[in-house]
């Protein structure tokens, strides 16, 4: 392509789409879509729980679940330069729900709240995230508009890598197969996200005997596992306390076998106030790295089998 043929990048004010904040731009952030990718601007799977919901006399923009740890998560928006009357909200409105999350989603951040946000971040427990989240608009020639959200304030570890991570879990002893699980499930993530086309969103990998992933509903979780024990890995569905979403997808139990491909262990764990559906491989030795590639193989071909049979199932269910 010759050079001429390029496009010019132009930006788009964003009052030209969005004409009000809470009837407009609100609503548009709230979509599945949309929250999805405000979410992978920072790395995290989130649900919208509620739009404009209630504290006391005031009213918060948006509120989330984060998938990976079921924390709630607050968004607050401003279509214009940041202000203290919105920093004042956000703060109120986190206490008020509760929140471990909050994002300020602006059209610009003053050097100074950019700077408070960092503060935040510094002087809170670890627990508590801030993010300045700054939207753009652009477009080249007569294309559609396209968003954009950069960060401008994020927690102070949120970039750790992974490896460091492996690397102090090594240095406190704290076992050779919590450091395996670590390792395994970051070779998964770097897997996944080579696919450019794969519909999963990873998450931050943990020294844990399961990872999880959005399936795109609060309380449902599509999650792996890998019991070391038994040498099995195990992909699954897990529905926390709503029992009538389980009951729903077991009366169409034939269909989504034949969706898989596999036979799947149905679960309704009664007593628990949880249930799963669940997809096992046996002889997996979790270290024998030298088989990690065809467990990741296996794991990826039935994650996105699992995604795309019950994440529209579930959706449709009221």
């Amino acid at each position: 392509m010759s050079k001429d043929k390029l496009g010019r990048l132009e930006k788009v004010d964003l009052r030209e789409i969005w004409e009000k904040e809470d009837t407009h731009f609100t609503p548009w952030l709230a979509r599945e879509e949309n929250i999805e990718l405000l979410g992978s601007a920072i790395d995290m799977d989130l649900v919208v729980e509620a739009e404009e919901k209630d504290v006391g006399p005031f009213r918060a923009d948006i509120l989330c679940k984060d998938m990976a740890t079921n924390n709630w998560v607050l968004v607050e928006n401003q279509l214009e330069r940041t202000d203290h009357k919105h920093l004042g909200q956000l703060l109120t409105y986190a206490t008020g729900l509760d929140a471990v999350t909050i994002i300020w989603v602006a059209s610009e951040f003053t050097e100074e709240h950019r700077a408070t946000l960092d503060w935040l971040n510094k002087i809170t427990d670890t627990q508590y995230n801030f993010f300045g989240i700054k939207v753009e608009l652009f477009k080249i020639g007569d294309s559609r508009v396209a968003p954009v959200f950069n960060v401008v304030s994020k927690p102070n570890n949120w970039s750790r890598s992974i490896s460091s991570a492996a690397s102090k879990l090594a240095n406190e002893d704290v076992g050779e197969t919590k450091v395996l699980q670590l390792k395994f499930w970051t070779a998964l993530n770097d897997a996944i996200k080579s696919k450019q086309d794969s519909p999963l969103r990873v998450q931050k990998p943990s020294p844990k005997h399961w990872h999880t992933f959005s399936i795109g509903k609060s309380g449902v979780h599509l999650s792996m596992t890998f019991n070391s024990k038994e040498d099995i890995l195990g992909i699954e569905v897990y529905i926390i306390k709503d029992q009538s979403i389980y009951e729903s997808l077991e009366k169409d139990k034939d269909q989504i076998e034949k969706e898989i491909g596999q036979k799947l262990s149905w679960q309704p764990l009664p007593g628990r106030s949880a249930s799963r559906i669940k997809l096992y491989r046996s002889n997996s030795v979790l270290d024998n790295e030298a088989e990690w590639n065809s467990y990741i193989d296996w794991s990826i071909e039935y994650l996105e089998k699992f995604y795309h049979t019950f994440k529209s199932k579930i959706k449709n269910i009221e």
